[in-house]
């Protein structure tokens, strides 16, 4: 059995829960509700507070702070958790806190992050598996981010908001509504076509992104309104389960507006044609 290690200076408190393998550095501070899973490893000058769990083979760097009550002042001081998954990179000033007892009461991240230095989760969020945040990118209370997204650095995400799987957020883009699956968004927090990269690296097959392509432009052309669009692209592509879960998205999703394509670009960017 892999042997734990905790460094003379740090402080764990009675209750905390740790598994084999876990490393706990320098300076680090681990809180009586928090769980640490096997192979969790603690860099040194980390937080770990309220019930906070980390799953196996997460590496932790400094001056994160994990777990810290939510920024909501609807939140009453009763229990609730933040919960992060396996095999986990969460880098420099990372800060992550927990949900609140008036709302969903826990905070969610899956499998296989990686957030970059100074990113931020708030309270209630759910992010899926294998999502990357860059630097200093920051999601507002309540947020869903579904598998496989990328947010730029600087980005933000307004409370409420759905990003779904596979989008691409670029860098310094403030989000203001939900992003359809696959969708890439840009300057001015307008979409910007297919993020055609992450279509490549999810496997789908050529034909698969011809339809998506052909039904973004559908959905989003401005001569009918949307559910007009969504009920012609019901039958256009019926069959095809890629363009379904983007209508059903759409469809399902109903905290914030949804983040379409400027005036200017007719429903569609040169993104789409590479």
């Amino acid at each position: 059995m892999a042997e734990t290690k905790v460094h003379p200076t740090a402080i764990v408190e009675p209750g905390a829960a740790l598994g084999e393998g876990v490393s706990i550095g320098p300076f680090c501070h681990v809180g009586a509700q928090a769980v640490l899973h096997d192979r969790v490893s603690l860099a040194g000058h980390v937080s770990i507070m309220g019930a906070t769990t980390l799953g196996e083979g997460c590496t932790v760097y400094p001056m994160a702070v994990l777990g810290a009550p939510p920024q909501n002042t609807k939140h009453k001081g009763g229990r609730t958790t933040l919960e992060v998954g396996r095999n986990c990179t969460i880098r420099e000033g990372v800060t992550m806190h927990l949900g609140t007892d008036t709302s969903r009461g826990r905070t969610t991240v899956g499998d296989n992050g990686n957030f970059l230095a100074y990113t931020h989760i708030a309270h209630d969020c759910a992010v899926g598996n294998n999502v990357t945040m860059a630097n200093v990118a920051t999601l507002g209370g309540h947020v869903v981010v579904d598998d496989f997204v990328t947010l730029g650095g600087l980005c933000a995400v307004h409370q409420f908001c759905h990003i779904g799987h596979h989008a691409f957020v670029g860098g310094g883009v403030m989000v203001r509504g939900s992003v359809i699956p696959y969708g890439m968004m840009g300057p001015g927090g307008h979409l910007q076509g297919l993020n055609l990269v992450g279509l490549k690296r999810s496997g789908l097959p050529r034909a698969s992104i011809h339809e998506l392509r052909r039904a973004y432009r559908l959905i989003f052309d401005r001569s009918r309104t949307v559910a007009e669009n969504l009920a012609l692209a019901d039958a256009q592509f019926a069959g095809s389960a890629v363009v379904a879960d983007i209508i059903g998205f759409i469809r399902a999703d109903g905290h914030r507006h949804l983040a379409v394509p400027a005036l200017s670009s007719g429903g569609g960017t040169d993104d789409d044609e590479r």
